[in-house]
Formats: structure tokens, sequence, C-alpha cells
């Protein structure tokens, strides 16, 4: 039997109870308590926002072009295939289980209390590290629009110990205006996020149409090695997919936002494939065309400069700070999003009772209707954990390393039980929504198509978790650094296996059935 949501939530407006995506959610044992307002375009938004191509390539395309040279390019879509594998999966357990906190649900129902909580954990502290990397690369961006932006010394390199601290501080004002944003209302949420993601879609259109009409060379420039880090090149070719791999992950926001999407078996399922879809096709023409584009492969200003150095050399003053503009908007609600998405993940699990301060975290504001507490914990965590990295030169590298690592044992902890399962028969067979359309389902390919994916989440987080000094340590610093990742994903479990001992009460929620009846 599922836990209800804790008792002492606010009542829920009373036409949400007559709906059928409310009935649908009270067979799960749970009160529909959240606002359903989001649309499918808004959920959408919610998972491009995630992924969000104009920030994370922004934030990393120097640092896979100094590591690959221009034939990093083919990291793209190796990822995107892998990660597509793993959106599949997805979308057949988002039409299933349409309950926020996605990745904790589905994990628990196909392996039980302890699997699905460590997944829920594994999934709140990657969220927490992916909106404080996320939310740092706003120094990409503003000091290159107005060196106003500049408030810490003068060297807005991320690299250097001014530009990182600055980074910190513009990272901590964003994580603020973000938290508000969550506690005022899921609405409000959804109309700055669909906005924002309009605006980043359009910048995305112009930027791909820049670099093709002002191309300094041909396609053929994705197969240059010229550039590459020293040594086989196939080493190289695995650590400038950090790009990528950084890029491509988030695309089940959808999934986590199910409690206020209408209608979510039929939405969150095309919306999770939908958003992984237009980032790959988008930020591949990007990559394409950048690489075309670039005034030069050789004197090291792609390295340091990345797209910005790009768009600045091809496009005037004032259209080139509007593309910029438009990076920062890009930036701004993919902050939002991860931290909508965290927030809708730490209630799920604390209307559960298994977070410490459950009561507080499951509770929603009857007025707003969303989470509250839940937001401002996110907020403030990332706001800490940036504090915690102030003037580390090296702080992107590690912050995205970490949390993408993070990222993908969570996934794992999903794709690894739902394999087992499959082997086992699972789905029994072709569950219908309330209107009677078939859910999504991959059917005789679901075992292939699983195995693949485990597979590539195995193989990508011991690549990403590999301790390389190029890496973790480019201008020195301890042994602790050097192995950020593998150490923070041991003191996480460590750490979890403590909680998860105060918060497990004597009754344990059990594996549920596979297919929920519609």
């Amino acid at each position: 039997m599922v836990a209800t949501a804790d008792s002492s939530a606010p009542d829920r407006p009373p036409s949400i109870s007559d709906t059928a995506d409310g009935a649908d959610l009270a067979r799960f044992g749970y009160q529909p308590v959240l606002h359903r307002k989001l649309g499918r375009y808004a959920s959408f938004a919610a998972g491009f926002s995630f992924v969000s191509i104009l920030t994370t390539i922004f934030q990393f395309f120097g640092f896979g072009f100094s590591f690959g040279g221009a034939a990093f390019f083919w990291t793209w879509p190796v990822v995107f295939a892998g990660q597509f594998l793993v959106a599949l999966n997805f979308a057949e357990l988002a039409a299933r289980y349409p309950i926020s906190g996605c990745i904790y649900q589905w994990s628990r129902r196909l392996a039980g209390e302890l699997v699905g909580w460590f997944a829920g954990w594994m999934m709140i502290i990657a969220q927490i590290v992916t909106a404080a990397a996320a939310a740092i690369a706003l120094q990409v961006v503003l000091p290159t629009i107005w060196s106003g932006f500049q408030l810490i010394g003068s060297n807005s390199d991320l690299t250097s110990r001014s530009g990182a601290t600055n980074a910190v501080l513009l990272g901590s004002i964003l994580l603020v205006v973000t938290t508000v944003i969550n506690v005022i209302g899921i609405d409000w949420m959804a109309r700055i996020n669909s906005l924002g993601v309009t605006i980043e879609i359009i910048g995305v259109c112009a930027v791909i149409a820049v670099f093709f009409t002002h191309a300094d060379r041909g396609p053929g420039v994705v197969l240059h090695t010229a550039g590459a880090a020293p040594g086989p090149y196939w080493a190289a070719f695995l650590v400038s997919g950090l790009m990528a791999a950084y890029v491509m992950v988030g695309f089940d926001s959808a999934g986590e936002l199910s409690e206020e999407t209408r209608n979510p078996r039929q939405v969150a399922p095309r919306t999770i494939l939908t958003a992984l879809t237009v980032s790959g096709l988008g930020g591949g023409l990007i990559l394409l065309g950048a690489l075309m584009a670039a005034p030069s492969l050789t004197d090291g200003s792609l390295s340091s400069g990345g797209l910005a150095y790009v768009i600045e050399a091809k496009l005037d003053s004032p259209a080139g700070k509007v593309v910029l503009a438009c990076v920062a908007c890009a930036i701004t609600v993919c902050t939002l999003a991860i931290q909508t998405a965290g927030s809708r993940l730490m209630f799920s699990m604390a209307r559960d009772r298994r977070l410490p301060f459950a009561k507080q975290l499951a509770a929603v504001h009857p007025r707003f209707g969303t989470p509250v507490w839940p937001a401002v914990t996110i907020g403030a965590l990332g706001i800490a954990l940036l504090v915690l990295n102030l003037g580390n030169a090296a702080i992107f590298a590690t912050l995205a390393s970490v949390c993408i690592v993070m990222l993908y044992v969570a996934y794992l902890l999903v794709t690894v039980p739902l394999l087992l399962r499959r082997i086992k028969g699972w789905p029994a067979d072709a569950a219908n929504t309330e209107t009677g359309a078939p859910l999504f389902a991959l059917g005789r390919y679901g075992i292939p198509v699983n195995a693949l994916a485990v597979v590539w989440g195995i193989a990508m987080a011991i690549n990403l978790a590999w301790p390389r000094a190029a890496v973790y340590t480019p201008t020195g610093g301890g042994w602790w650094m050097l192995w950020a990742a593998p150490l923070f994903v041991l003191a996480t479990v460590l750490v979890g296996v403590v909680v998860h001992r105060m918060v497990t009460p004597g009754r344990t929620l059990a594996a549920e059935p596979a297919i929920q009846p519609a």
C-alpha cells in the first residue's frame, strides 16, 4: 500500500478531486494537493529547459574542444543515442506511474523501498549540485554582455580565481530569484519557464543561422583532430564527451511534474522524448555551425572563449549581445527547472515520510499550491555548495562532473531494476488510461533497449568519475579534488545510510505491481 500524503498538508482545491487526473492519482493512494495547471508545451518546456542546450553548450564547448579538437563533435550523437535509450524506458514508466518524484517512485515500485529510497536520495543530491552548476553559468555570459557584472576582480574567465568567485556571487543571486519563483506558484513558474524556453529556442535558431551563413570552412571540419590533448585520441575523445554527457540529462523533468500536468499518462512520455530529441538536434547543429564558423581552430581562442568567442566574431556588438541575452534567459530557466524538479522529488519522498522534517517538506502552501520548504531547501543548499567552492578555479568542471555522475547513478537505479522486471514479464499487459487510449510501450523491443541503456549508463558513469588531473585539478590541487566524483558518490551513500535509518519506520513500503490499473 502506498503511503498517503502527510495529513497536515492543506486541503486541495475542491475542483481537483473531481477531475479524471485527480481520480487517477488517488488510485496510487495520494491526495491530489498540487495544482494541475501544466499543458503539453509547459511540460515540454520543463524538460527542455533542464537540458538547456544554450546554457550547457556555452558552459562546456571550450572544454570539449580543448580535449578532442573539432572531432569532439562526434561525442554528441553518441551521447544522444545512449540517452535516448534511457529516455525510451523513462517514457514507458511515465505512462504507468504519473506521480511527482518520478525517479524515486519508479525505482521503489520496481525494486522495493530500499533501492527506491537511494534512487531518490541520489537524485535529490544530484539536482542540488546541478542547480548550483547551472547557476554559475551566468559568469560565462553576463560579464561579456556588460563588464559591470564582473563585481569581483577584473578577470572574468571561470578558470581564474576572481572569475570563479564572481560566478559564485552571480549564481547565488540567481538561486534566490528561482527560489522565490518556485514558492509563488506553479502557474508563475510555468509562465516564466515557457517564455524562457521560447526565447531560448529563438536564440538557438538565431545562433544556428548566424553560424551557417558565416561559415569559414565546410562540415568536413568534424573529422579534424588537430589540437586535441596529448596522448591517444580515444582517451581525449572520452574526456571531451563530458560536455555532451552534461548537456543531455534532466529530460525526465516532465515526469517529476506529473501531478501538476493535465493528462500526464499521455503527455509526459511524449514530452520526455520530444525534449531530448529537440535538444539533440538543436545542439548538434550549434556544435557543427560553431566549428564551421570559428575564425580560427588553432590560436587557442575557441578553447578559452567557446561559443561566445564565435558569436562575438560573427556578429556586431548589439546583435551579439542580444544573442548572449537569450543565453542568460536560458540559464535562468534552466536553474528554475532543475530546482522545480528537485523540489517535487523532495516533496514526494517527504510525503511518504522518507526524509527528515517530512511534515514540513510535505506541506503544500494553501494559496500557492507549491511545496515551499523543498524549494527553499534546494536553493539554500545550492548556495551553500557554491560558497564551499569559493575561489576554486576548477569549480565548473568539478561540480559538473560530480552532478552528472550522480544523475547517471540515479538513472541506473531505475533502468537496472526495470530490466530485471522485464525479464520476469513486465509489463504484463498494455494498460490503458480512462479514455481507452493505449499507453506508450516498447513492446518486444523492451528488453534489448533496456539492456543497452544499462550498459550505456554503467560505462558513462565510470568514464565521468575517472580521476583525471586535467579535469579536476587543472591548476593543481589536493588528491581529494582529483577523486572528487567517486568520493562525493561514496559520501552521499554513507550519509544516505544514516538518514535512511533515521527515517525508516517499522513498516516499509513494498514494491508494487508493475501495472497500475487505469
